[in-house]
């Protein structure tokens, strides 16, 4: 039995719908939510103009350990998701940037995001 749900929450579990189907699309691409967290954290400071190293990314107690973390981040180097970048003049700070396959992915669910809000009772 189907209930009468809010065009907002319809919207919502449709654009959930529409992220599952994305995450599920590039090969190679498949995360874990920890892996998610790490990489959104990662982009937003990015996006925001102050790109985070690799020390303040081992550095995010609430996503783990250091040690797990680390693991983390050389799990989306090696997907092709994560870079790193030395600061000129300076070797010994690596900062993290996405990739353009992190780019798509990210610019992949903006267009679910789009499409869900455009057809909120598909």
């Amino acid at each position: 039995m189907k209930s009468k749900n809010s065009p907002l929450s319809t919207a919502y579990l449709r654009f959930l719908q529409l992220t599952r189907i994305v995450h599920a699309l590039p090969e190679g691409l498949e995360m874990d939510a920890n892996e998610r967290a790490l990489l959104e954290a990662v982009v937003l400071r990015w996006h925001e103009n102050s790109p985070m190293t690799v020390r303040e990314a081992i550095g995010l107690s609430d996503l783990g350990s250091p040690a797990t973390l680390h693991k983390r981040i050389t799990r989306l180097r090696d997907k092709d998701m994560l870079t790193h970048l030395n600061q000129e003049g300076d070797r010994r700070a690596k900062f993290l940037v996405p990739t353009h396959r992190t780019l798509k992915y990210f610019s992949d669910l903006g267009q679910s995001m789009q499409q869900a809000q455009q057809n909120p009772t598909a």
